[in-house]
């Protein structure tokens, strides 16, 4: 590992800007190296066990998910993320398996919002994404993110939703795809419903 400034920022960027002590280690960077960085302010504690670059701005987005592989960005931040809302979400909502437990996430990250999902759902339609800091993180697809403001539109802002439909039945819509996750969640008609008016 090149221990200089510029080698722990490419390793930290290699790791979506947040490194865990294990990482450090991995690399030959020992705990006696890593207090020198702390001492020194080239890199902070972020979390327990975790650290980034001291002058980086974080991505809050990269930050969270890191704490878990079962963190999904969904709802309003996934539809922010995929372009079909134009409002930057101050709450970050994620979905996780029933049951598992993320209190310790919630109390780190006031900013969260947590959904659960039967286990067997929780895993339709996840994949990579950018976030405007260039990061990649796991999100619902487009399909599942309809079919999730669709089950749950009593509790999305009604703006948000709006835009999200017109934009996806209008110029983006797989309806094979849809239809598809729609049964799984038991909202075929109301599916249907949408792509017929739109």
């Amino acid at each position: 590992m090149d221990y200089t400034i510029d080698g722990i920022r490419l390793l930290i960027e290699e790791h979506g800007g947040v490194v865990t002590l294990g990482d450090f280690q991995r690399a030959g960077i020992t705990r006696f190296m890593l207090y020198g960085l702390l001492e020194k302010g080239i890199i902070i504690k972020e979390s327990h066990g975790r650290y980034l670059f001291n002058d980086d701005e974080p991505d809050e987005y990269k930050i969270i998910q890191n704490r878990s592989d079962k963190l999904i960005y969904s709802h309003g931040t996934a539809l922010y993320l995929h372009g079909m809302s134009d409002r930057v979400p101050h709450i970050l909502e994620i979905t996780v398996p029933q049951g598992d437990n993320v209190s310790r996430i919630k109390k780190t990250y006031k900013n969260t919002k947590f959904h659960y999902c039967k286990k067997e759902l929780w895993d339709l339609g996840i994949e990579n994404i950018r976030t405007p800091q260039g990061y990649v993180v796991r999100v619902y697809d487009k399909e599942r993110c309809i079919c999730d403001i669709i089950r749950n539109k009593q509790n999305i802002d009604s703006q948000i939703f709006i835009q999200a439909i017109r934009e996806y039945f209008k110029s983006e819509s797989n309806p094979r795809k849809i239809l598809k996750y729609a049964k799984c969640f038991n909202i075929e008609n109301k599916v249907r419903n949408y792509m017929e008016v739109l």
